[in-house]
């Protein structure tokens, strides 16, 4: 399974790549040239969304996103287990809306064109369908493992409050 994390993280890199030298050539052909390539322009905002929707499910596997890890600390085993049961069945939800309402503007998407490139616009938001199928996926590998009793006490808390490992010394060498 970390291979096709690292072959989508690779995904993400390319399509940042992309990003960054569409949009950089088209600030110098502005700049230089007085012109620019509208294509780039559009592809680039797609990626932006594609990236951030693919990034989010990364993100959930790496257990990345921030949440209050300070406070689930303070509690006991099965008040750890209540809250991340809750949380998992939150995400769970917040899935099925996403696809649900992704599914409900299909024919909407699939129907309009992108102004530039003309290609339809589902292939722009269906990511919502990847995002909440990979996220909802997650969440029931976890809920399950907490109903058949295998989760441990490690993975009760796959969240950090701060993305920060060690704190930042400040000017004078003293610690806050």
């Amino acid at each position: 399974m970390s291979r096709v994390f690292q072959a989508i993280e690779a995904l993400l890199a390319v399509m940042l790549s992309a990003m960054v030298v569409m949009v950089f050539g088209n600030v110098v052909l502005r700049y230089a040239f007085n012109s620019g390539i509208t294509v780039s322009e559009e592809l680039a905002r797609f990626f932006f969304v594609w990236i951030t929707f693919i990034g989010a499910v990364v993100a959930m596997h790496d257990g990345s996103h921030l949440g209050m890890d300070g406070f689930v600390r303070t509690l006991s085993r099965r008040g750890k287990v209540i809250c991340f049961t809750l949380s998992q069945s939150l995400i769970l939800i917040c899935c099925a809306m996403l696809f649900w309402g992704t599914w409900l503007q299909h024919e909407v998407n699939a129907s309009t064109m992108a102004p530039v490139t003309e290609i339809p616009m589902i292939w722009v938001y269906g990511v919502s369908y990847v995002s909440a199928l990979g996220i909802g996926a997650h969440a029931l590998i976890k809920l399950w493992r907490v109903a058949t009793g295998r989760i441990r006490d490690n993975e009760l808390i796959d969240i950090s409050e701060n993305e920060e490992i060690h704190p930042i010394p400040v000017a004078g060498g003293a610690d806050r």
